[in-house]
Formats: C-alpha cells, structure tokens, sequence
C-alpha cells in the first residue's frame, strides 16, 4: 500500500472484515454519540461550517473537553492527536486493533488517526465511512497520493441525491472509491456489485460495509464494466474519473481515468444499456466537454441509445477556472510546477478546441421503444433529493409513450399540488398582463401561461376528462371545441412532460 500522508505503508489484514472488529467499533462509535447529528450538535453551527471549508480551529475550541465525542471529532475530523488515555475511553479495548489496521497511529503517550472515520447519515440511519484523511486542513499542503480514496465529497452527496431509490433486485456502484453509494444502494437492492481498480479503494469498501452491517456488496477488482462482463442491472449509479486533461502529470485514479477529453463519460454512456435490465436506469454524475464547433448537447446526443435520456447540465466553467480547479484539487498551488501545469492544460484546451466544460447529470432508462431524449440546461436552485423527480419524469415518458390525441383527450390528469400560480399586471388591471406557473419542488420550473392554460390546469383534478376541460373552456371562450383542443393539446403534453400534469393515479 502506497504512503498515507508522510506515514509508512502498511499492510491491510483481513481483521477489519472478518471478525468482531467492525461490530465493536459500530457499538463505540454509536455509544459516544459520534453521528452526524451528535457532531453537528457539538460543534454548532460556526465551527461545522468551517470544517466544511477545511478550517479546524473553530471546532477546536468546541472540543477541549475528553468526553469520547469530543475525543473522536478531534482525532478524526480535526486531524488532531489525542492522549491515549482518551482514546481508549473512546475506543475501549480497540486502539492497538485499529493500529494494526492502519486506521490509527499509536505513540507511547498519544493516538493519531491515519483515516478518516466520518460519520454520515441518509433519512434513516447514522453511517460511517472510512476514507483517507481529508487533506489540506488550515491551508496545509494537501498534496495526495496517486491511490488516495476519497471520503464523503459533495460529488458523492450530490449522486446519492441524484439516484433513485426504488426497490430493486441488481444494482451497480460503478467506480466504488469508499463505497459511499454502495452503502445507498444496499438499503434498496437485494444485491450490491461495487467495483474498483484501486486496491485501496476495495478494501476500504469492503471495511465500510461490514462497519454499517450493510449487507451483502460484492467487491470486485477492475476497469468500469470489465468485471461485470455479460452481467445486466437495475440499476447503476456513478461518479466515474471524469476530470478532462492532457494526463501530463501524476495520475489520480479516484478523478482521473486516462482517457482523453471526456471519452471517460462517452464511454460509461455508450455501454450502459448492455448492462441494464429493460426500464433499468444508469446515472451518471459527469464533465463533458463544451467544443468551440458545436452545441454540447447535440455532442452528448450522439452516445445515447436504446435508452430514454434526461440530461441536465447543471453548470458551466471557462477553461482557466476548470483547470484551477483542479490543480488546486491536486495540491499544487503554491508549488514550483503549478504555472507550468496551468500552462500546458491550458494550451491543450486551446488545441482540442475546448470552450468550456459543462457539469451535470445524465440519466438513462434502457427502452427497446422509440427512446425519449431531453438534454437542456438548468443551472438553477433545485430540491434535493432530486431523485423522485427523476423517477417522475420516467413515469411521464411511460404516460406519453404511444399516446394519440383520442386517447389523451379521454385521460384524467391531476396538476401537481407544489404549483403556484404567479400574476403580474398593473395596479387595478382587471387582467394580468403575465401569468407564471411555478413549481416549488422538484426542479422547480415556471413557465409563461396564458389564462386558458392557467385554468386548464387549475381543472385538472381527476375529476374530468382533458377533453371534457378543454370543451368547457372553449364554451367559455366562444370557440369551437376543435380549434381549442387543437391548440391546446400540445400544451398539455408539455405540462406532462414538465411535470405540471400528472396521471391521476402517479
């Protein structure tokens, strides 16, 4: 195993996995209230969000105590040695166990951490997960190894946010890192494949595992769907390498893939369906590359097939602020080599005629039917989880699929709950000039309406038929019920597809 940190390699046993070991430090962690709430709570609301940007001295001033929580956030979180004696109030009988296990560094008066052991939580359950320590804290140099896993990031939040959590047979972690996803994916599959090509990465999958008793995951070593050859899933949910460079320096396995550009993506895209049961979904948290020549999501558009498609590009960086990004991500600003580096990436930019790279989801639905494809841009506040509405925008491609107008007209639809209805007009106008209809969950999309959509969709309750709505609102207006149902009927395919409109029984 390569050097954690300055410390000497070690060699990983089977302990942490095969015995008590995982039981009993579950039993201490729980015992000292080391969860994401007990921690929160002790920290308060100054020093959590500090640690968030890296900065431990706020925290350390909330933790000068030795109770076991204040204990366990100092040597973990805070990166702080502890006396041995509070270590092993904290850690009773486990500190010399989680040496040998390179979790910890025992001196003869202080006990170090060596990993991160963090805690995290879903809606249910108090998790842990155990990852290499956090580098960079109060401005030190956080240069990492070439193997170097990855705790909990706001990329691995932001995909656990995106997946979908309908109970499913198979699922796929493809790209495991810590195993963060498969510790999702576990409480809603009957069964788990994570796969790796970092040896660090399986082992400490496998060690978070048995840490939150989560089941049965099958830990395979290989290269994305290598390992999961002629194998089909449910489900699969990644945060592949996706980081676009010109591969001219040291290799991060856990960001970089050794792919040029975004093939890494490309790729994931294309082979997916081959690995998906039919209405089986693959989400991908990803970079994609902005040509100078073309339209991003006309490229995109290209790799997907045999799949309904929501493609959602979440936000959009200049070349200079990408490669910023992540030189800063690799620890060298501030080294002798980073303006060389920016250099040189920046010119390969320039080369490959890269404008910008875009950041955002992709969601595929395998279909052996005329595929439902929409890419668009939406760079605004949205609620999270944003995986049911993931989930409903599938149930309104299954609503549309094969719907003529005869039939649509003969559907009772009901508008969706969260809808406002915003007027704008002038003082003592008896009509408002602009009516806004407004989500306020989910994306939260509004849209322009006029009056006569605004009403059909205000009677929509599953009472009536969209025919019957759209015969009344003609009445209303004078008009014969052919030209308002020709006009309005797209309208209300639109609000189908928006997620304005749902069946009456979704």
């Amino acid at each position: 195993m390569p050097t954690v940190r300055g410390v000497a390699a070690v060699h990983y046993s089977r302990d942490v996995t095969s015995s008590d070991l995982p039981a009993r430090l579950r039993d201490a962690l729980r015992a000292a209230d080391y969860t994401y709430d007990g921690v929160a709570e002790l920290l308060g609301t100054t020093a959590h969000t500090a640690l968030s940007r890296n900065e431990t001295v706020p925290g350390l001033q909330r933790t000068k105590g030795e109770t076991p929580l204040e204990t366990l956030t100092r040597l973990f979180l805070l990166q702080t040695p502890v006396t041995v004696t509070a270590a092993e109030q904290a850690l009773p009988d486990l500190t010399d166990r989680l040496a040998a296990e390179g979790i910890l560094e025992r001196s003869v008066g202080e006990v170090a951490a060596r990993m991160d052991v963090r805690p995290y939580a879903d809606e249910e359950r108090d998790l842990w997960v155990v990852s290499d320590l956090t580098p960079g804290l109060d401005g030190t140099a956080n240069k990492v190894g070439a193997n170097h896993v990855l705790g909990i990031s706001s990329a691995s939040t932001s995909l656990a946010q995106l997946t979908i959590r309908e109970k499913v047979s198979r699922s796929l972690d493809l790209g495991t890192g810590c195993g963060v996803q498969a510790l999702h994916l576990a409480a809603h599959s009957e069964q788990v494949v994570a796969t790796d090509v970092n040896q660090r990465a399986l082992w400490m999958t496998t060690s978070n595992v048995a840490l939150n008793d989560a089941g049965a995951v099958d830990v395979r070593d290989g290269s994305f769907f290598e390992p999961v050859r002629g194998e089909r899933f449910d489900l699969i949910s990644t945060n592949p390498p996706f980081v676009i460079s010109p591969a001219t320096g040291e290799r991060l396995v856990y960001r970089d893939s050794g792919l040029p550009g975004d093939r890494v993506v490309e790729d994931i895209v294309r082979a997916a369906p081959d690995h998906l049961t039919a209405g089986g979904w693959c989400q991908v948290l990803a970079n994609w590359v902005i040509a100078a020549d073309r339209p991003w999501d006309a490229r995109l558009a290209e790799w997907i097939h045999d799949s309904d498609a929501w493609v959602v590009q979440r936000e959009v960086v200049d070349p200079a602020t990408y490669v910023e990004l992540w030189l800063k991500d690799a620890g060298l600003q501030g080294t002798a080599d980073y303006v060389r580096r920016y250099d040189t990436w920046l010119q390969w930019f320039a080369e490959q005629g890269i404008e910008g790279v875009g950041f955002g989801w992709i969601n595929l639905r395998r279909t052996d039917a005329e595929p439902t494809i929409r890419l668009e841009d939406w760079p605004y506040d949205v609620e999270q989880p944003i995986a049911p509405t993931i989930h409903a925008w599938g149930q309104a491609v299954d609503l549309l699929a094969g719907l003529d107008d005869d039939t649509l007209l003969a559907t009772h639809l009901v508008a969706r709950t969260d809808v406002q209805q915003e007027t704008v007009g002038a003082p003592g106008a008896e009509d408002p000039h602009t009516v806004i209809l407004r989500q306020q969950r989910g994306l939260r999309r509004a849209r322009q309406a006029d009056t006569v959509e605004a009403a059909l969709l205000g009677a929509c309750d599953g009472e009536l038929s969209v025919g019957q709505i759209l015969d009344a609102l003609g009445s209303l207006l004078e008009q014969s019920s052919d030209t308002v149902r020709a006009t309005y009927l797209p309208t209300v395919r639109e609000l189908i597809a928006e997620g304005f409109l749902l069946g009456d029984r979704d």
